[in-house]
């Protein structure tokens, strides 16, 4: 076997330093002689494993300087070197479980650190191979274009988008605002045999009551004032590909006749034009409204609804998705990024726990601008609660019911449970001092995915 690089720092004065020399021949050892010395080392060696050897209070744990260097460098598995008095301190195991891959007390067990350094190196090829395949099936998926998460409803979507995507007759995609009924639509498009031809996104609601038409269906010159060339529309343009019509519910009801009327026969005639024109489009349409009530109101066609709601698909709302909040999070930080920053930007624990209490009523839009203004508003590497701004807006919120309130405690204890237990579900069910059966209806409840390891 071919020696292996390893990261090595002793903050524990007075106390042997030859733990080094009993890695050898294994490991070919890089000892930093403090923070600085560690990070430059970090920097000019390619090392996925290091271990920090702490004094009997661990001060240095609690430094901010040493969790910026472990948490800006997520390529390294840490392994801590502790008296194990040190772990009789609360913040000290929080600390050790959030920052570390594993632990060891003095005396070291040289036998047993081995075979944890080789474990943790492992990992980290295990995670590199598992990102190489990630990669080519989150292209497949879409994910690289935003549809980020893992938990049970977004799992479901990407599996409808596939059914979806095989057939080619119209969909209804409903929704809260910012969920990402437009990113859903495009990926039906580009999984689709249309995926080839053009995807024409209209915004509804953004189209003026008087030009509706002449958008949709295009003008002949001279139709109007101010017609002064022919003009196809934008289902026209769409031919052989696919119309998306977002917030279909705010189109006049004049217009819902036309659209019906396109829908029966695919043809469409332009403003001031006389003959019928074919066209093969397919229609997506989207809206977060309740188009039900609409029609009871009187505002909205049932029979276009109905010829629109061939296919349906649902985005679940940010609350819905449990912990893909920190999973998108990262997303959009590695996305929004200055490539040319040579600052990581990461997220601190309380970032984390304070994005997970938060309501997100704008959904993953609000979630992508509030980690655009943490990557301007922060100074340091790492993010804080106050560069999101979450806690201003929550104050602008009315007040929770106390049914609203037990809910979300629930579910932060369950995830911080999971984190604290390695994902291990009956040691997460014996911190939270409940049986596992319970933590599966809690989980349940909530909409928890279980954790992968």
């Amino acid at each position: 076997m071919e020696p292996r690089d390893i990261l090595y720092v002793n903050f524990s004065e007075g106390v042997d330093t030859a733990l080094s020399n009993k890695l050898l021949p294994e490991w070919v050892v890089h000892e930093a002689d403090g923070l600085q010395s560690l990070q430059r080392l970090i920097n000019d060696k390619c090392c996925q494993v290091g271990i920090i050897r702490f004094g009997p209070g661990c001060e240095e744990l609690c430094t901010p300087e040493l969790q910026n260097i472990i948490f800006t460098n997520p390529c390294v598995n840490w392994v801590a070197v502790l008296q194990k008095s040190a772990l009789d301190d609360a913040e000290i195991q929080n600390l050790v479980t959030r920052f570390f891959y594993d632990y060891h007390h003095l005396p070291v067990d040289t036998a047993r650190l081995r075979m944890t350094l080789g474990h943790a190196y492992g990992q980290v090829q295990l995670a590199k191979q598992l990102l190489s395949g990630d990669r080519a099936l989150n292209e497949k998926l879409g994910i690289e274009e935003g549809l980020v998460g893992s938990s049970t409803s977004i799992l479901k979507l990407r599996r409808m988008i596939k059914k979806i995507s095989r057939v080619d007759t119209p969909v209804l995609i409903t929704g809260e605002s910012g969920t990402g009924k437009e990113l859903a639509a495009n990926l039906i498009h580009k999984f689709s045999r249309r995926a080839a031809g053009p995807f024409v996104a209209v915004n509804c609601a953004a189209l003026p009551a008087s030009l509706v038409q002449a958008e949709l269906f295009g003008h002949e010159k001279g139709s109007f004032t101010g017609a002064h060339k022919q003009r196809i529309g934008r289902i026209e343009a769409a031919n052989n590909g696919t119309i998306f019509l977002d917030e279909i519910g705010d189109l006049p009801p004049d217009m819902q006749i036309t659209l019906l009327r396109f829908l029966e026969e695919h043809t469409i005639e332009r403003v001031g034009g006389h003959g019928s024109i074919p066209v093969d489009v397919r229609v997506i349409a989207a809206t977060n409204v309740d188009l039900q009530g609409a029609i009871e109101e009187n505002t909205f066609r049932e029979d276009l609804y109905y010829r629109l709601k061939v296919l349906c698909l649902h985005m679940p709302s940010l609350n819905e998705r449990g912990q893909d909040v920190e999973m998108l999070a990262n997303y959009f930080i590695d996305k929004f990024c200055d490539s040319h920053s040579r600052q990581i930007k990461r997220l601190s624990y309380t970032a984390i726990q304070t994005m997970y209490s938060y309501h997100w009523p704008g959904n993953v839009r609000e979630l992508m601008n509030a980690i655009r203004s943490a990557l301007v508003m922060s100074d340091g590497p790492l993010i804080l609660p106050a560069d999101l701004g979450l806690e201003r807006r929550a104050m602008c919120r009315s007040i929770r019911t106390l049914e609203e309130s037990r809910g979300m405690a629930e579910k932060a204890a369950i995830l911080n449970a999971f984190e604290h237990a390695g994902s291990n579900i009956t040691m997460a069910a014996e911190y939270l001092s409940i049986s596992r059966g319970t933590l599966y209806r809690l989980m349940e409840k909530h909409a928890i995915t279980w954790p992968e390891r």
